[in-house]
């Protein structure tokens, strides 16, 4: 999927993460693994971004959006009522709208969101109209969203929602965060905490009271220069390492981890793959590999 954002190449991101050997470090983890295929996804030519958003405009593609992210919300319940793991390979950042919903039917879900920038935006107040930057706040049901039953995810608590690594925020989300119920650990608290601590708060905040997690992973949330394969970078992020210890708390707790996401993997962009190996890695790590084993 790649209507949610301005730059092209995000749909190609799950075909590189699996040419970089997904499946089979998932098997050496331990786990038994299923590829289910890609779900079909409108192409932005085929469609106009306006027509058929009631949004006038400031949603893009929201229709065909909607269409994508819930046929998806019904695989991933699908995939946790056969008592499966679903891991969920993007593409845009706004397929967490279907992750999440399709996590949380049955479930009351927190979410540990790792990402560079709020996706808070909304209709009213998003600068560009792409729903990447909207998916957390369509799940939570925030301003326009309220009224949009397909996004919105209702056993997800805003209480249970943390955000690691923010560091890129537009005025509106800045103002909608702070009036929300939503923690926010922005870069600033990594320096001043280490990761690992803000990771697990993290999931102290997802995991308090609910039936467990979704870890949402936007590889923007590393420093360009780990990750250069990605639409939206900004400096400033995690290093390699720090990535790894966070992915690495995931796994502590992988008995609470419901369900996972790895997004924004930008091939074009890319230099030799490098941050689709490096989202294999970390999935990896948030599955249970160590150095050690």
């Amino acid at each position: 999927m790649d209507l949610g954002a301005d730059r092209r190449g995000v749909d190609m991101g799950p075909s590189a993460i699996r040419y970089a050997g997904l499946e089979r470090e998932v098997e050496r983890v331990g786990h038994d693994c299923l590829d289910a295929g890609d779900l079909a996804v409108p192409q932005p030519e085929a469609t106009d971004p306006v027509a058929s958003d009631r949004f006038e405009g400031e949603a893009k593609y929201l229709a065909e959006t909607r269409d994508v992210c819930t046929r998806l919300a019904g695989e991933v319940e699908g995939t946790l009522g056969a008592g499966a793991f679903p891991l969920v390979l993007g593409g845009d950042h706004s397929i967490a709208i279907g992750t999440v919903r399709g996590a949380a039917r049955d479930a009351d879900l927190g979410v540990v969101w790792f990402d560079a920038h709020g996706d808070f935006n909304t209709p009213a107040t998003t600068p560009s109209g792409n729903v990447h930057g909207m998916s957390l706040a369509a799940t939570l049901g925030v301003g326009e969203f309220g009224t949009e039953e397909w996004a919105v995810a209702p056993r997800v608590d805003p209480a249970n929602v943390a955000m690691v690594g923010i560091r890129s925020l537009d005025d509106g989300e800045r103002v909608a965060l702070r009036d929300s119920e939503v923690t926010v650990f922005t870069m600033s608290d990594i320096d001043d905490r280490g990761l690992p601590d803000v990771a697990e708060a993290a999931f102290d905040v997802a995991t308090d009271g609910t039936d467990g997690a979704h870890v949402s992973l936007d590889m923007d949330f590393l420093d360009p220069d780990e990750a250069p394969g990605v639409g939206t970078p900004v400096r400033g992020g995690t290093t390699y390492r720090e990535a790894h210890a966070a992915m690495e708390r995931v796994g502590e707790r992988i008995d609470r981890v419901r369900s996972m996401e790895v997004v924004e993997v930008n091939p074009i962009l890319d230099q030799h793959n490098r941050t689709a190996e490096l989202a294999v890695e970390l999935v990896a790590s948030a599955l249970g590999k160590r150095i050690l084993s």
